[in-house]
């Protein structure tokens, strides 16, 4: 008699987990609150089982993973250019996003997932461009979280 109220509180508690996950609404925008060719917000906080929604809020722009900016176990994603995409963050840790059309103008966003257990390995990859200026001062902001 036991059995079926233990799985009735499993079940209440993984429902009750799924309604509180949060949707994070990432814009990609030829103009932003900091300069042209951005994501906004650039720099995002959250926990696993949140989504990032990226929204091409103007034309021929796109949402990738970047190579080696990843948490282990994490699947790497790529939108396609002007379509929404929606990303599940089912792992702790640091995710590197570019738009590949305009990577090299510095449209790029870091997500930050928990604890930043990838932190070191996702900031030593090598960027160009004013790519590299963006992520640096996105690190900046995450290394600052993570010692609060």
């Amino acid at each position: 008699m036991k059995l079926p109220l233990i799985a009735a509180a499993i079940a209440l508690f993984a429902l009750a987990g799924a309604a509180s996950a949060e949707e994070h609404v990432v814009q990609m925008l030829n103009k932003g609150e900091k300069g042209s060719m951005v994501f906004q917000p650039a720099y995002v906080k959250a926990v696993p089982g949140d989504t990032i929604k990226f929204v091409p809020t103007d034309k021929s722009h796109n949402a990738e993973s970047v190579k080696g900016m990843l948490p282990d176990g994490a699947e790497a994603f790529k939108g396609k250019a002007s379509e929404e995409i929606t990303v599940t963050m089912t792992k702790e840790g640091v995710y590197g996003v570019k738009c590949a059309p305009h990577y090299g103008m510095g449209m790029v966003a870091l997500i930050v997932v928990g604890k930043p257990v990838n932190l070191d390995a996702a900031e030593a990859v090598k960027q160009t461009g004013k790519a590299k200026t963006v992520f640096a001062e996105l690190f900046g902001e995450a290394t600052k979280a993570a010692s609060n």
